[in-house]
């Protein structure tokens, strides 16, 4: 129950601006500074203050988590002086709040650090290690997101899989690192080849794969056949014997499961291999077409 709520509040913030998120924890600030001078100096708050500003440091930034820091230290600042208690310097209260405004910075640091590397890890863990596009993880929860607008909007859902024909044969006669590089300037081409909206992926090995959203058949035809061009052009410039074997499918409605998805176009490419290599194996889902080109 208790997990159920954080997580909604998590989802919730994560949803919302900097500004909102700074001027609740602003709000925060005063609440808490409100009890503190209610309550006076004999109870500790200063765990109470951590809230907003982990809140905000977390959810807005780290510039935003420091303005939080000092209105906290100047609201127990505040608190203390206006509750008349006496020390033994004038001094003392300021000194105080000096130290915990830079504890609150110190704590700052820290969690932005900690965030930073998460994000950057997170990010690391859904590319590929080689050509730096998604990996396969990622495009699968690319084809997730895409699968649920293209049913809302019921807008054509395009798949590609590319497998690349006699790559064996490149690590076999001219090296490993000669493969990785040709393996790069395929992933290269493919991104040059297409949209900003639309994903390429290297599954694994020398097997790559395209997401085309609202790609309508007739369309998917003439992109394919700009990337094949492409990638024969790139592998003559560089004398690999390379060709590339494509499955393709337009889904008027695509399926639900992601799998599924894959799975015809995976089919698809293997029965270009199977029929000669260096051909675009095509269909689509809800028409009687279904076309092979070479």
């Amino acid at each position: 129950m208790i997990n159920t709520i954080i997580l909604n509040l998590i989802q919730y913030l994560s949803k919302k601006s900097r500004l909102f998120i700074t001027a609740l924890g602003f709000i925060l600030v005063i609440c808490i500074g409100t009890g503190r001078y209610l309550t006076g100096p004999e109870y500790a708050f200063s765990l109470f203050y951590l809230l907003p500003i982990i809140l905000v440091t977390w959810f807005a930034g780290k510039r935003e988590g420091i303005f939080i820091a000092v209105a906290s230290a100047v609201s127990w600042l505040l608190a203390d002086l206006m509750s008349k208690h006496t020390y033994s310097t004038p001094v003392i209260p300021y000194v105080n709040e000096t130290f915990r405004l830079s504890v609150f910075i110190i704590i700052i640091i820290m969690l932005s650090t900690l965030k930073r590397v998460l994000e950057r890890e997170k990010t690391s863990a859904r590319k590929d290690f080689l050509t730096g596009i998604a990996n396969r993880q990622a495009f699968i929860e690319y084809a997730e997101v895409e699968i649920k607008r293209c049913l809302r909007y019921k807008s054509p859902l395009t798949i590609a899989y590319i497998d690349c024909d006699n790559f064996k044969s490149i690590n076999d006669s001219l090296g490993h690192q000669e493969g990785d590089e040709l393996l790069v300037s395929v992933a290269d081409t493919l991104q040059k080849s297409l949209r900003t909206t639309d994903i390429v992926s290297r599954l694994g090995g020398d097997e790559f794969a395209l997401l085309l959203p609202d790609t309508k058949y007739e369309s998917s035809q003439r992109v394919i056949r700009k990337i094949q061009k492409n990638l024969l052009d790139i592998m003559q410039k560089n004398r690999w014997p390379v060709t590339f074997s494509f499955g393709m499918v337009t889904f008027n409605r695509p399926p639900v499961d992601v799998d599924e998805l894959i799975n015809k176009a995976d089919a698809l490419m293997y029965a270009a291999k199977q029929n000669g290599k260096n051909m675009i194996r095509q269909d689509v889902v809800d028409k009687e077409t279904s076309t092979t080109a070479r």
